[in-house]
């Protein structure tokens, strides 16, 4: 019981040395990651879409 209050009180101290974005910062960065979500899901469908063309190609 004596690791568990010292892991908790540790935390706190931790967590109070946490410098956290304002809000604008944090918007940018949500955007961006969005952006990079998007194009990365559209580069994989893209790879994808070519390697199973190719797959049925050769498979035939």
């Amino acid at each position: 019981m004596q690791k568990i209050r010292i892991f908790i009180k540790e935390s706190v101290a931790e967590f109070k040395k946490v410098t956290w974005p304002d809000f604008q910062i944090l918007k940018r960065s949500t955007i961006a990651v969005i952006i990079l979500m998007v194009l990365m899901a559209i580069y994989f469908g893209i790879i994808d879409v070519l390697f199973s063309r190719m797959l049925h190609i050769f498979a035939r």
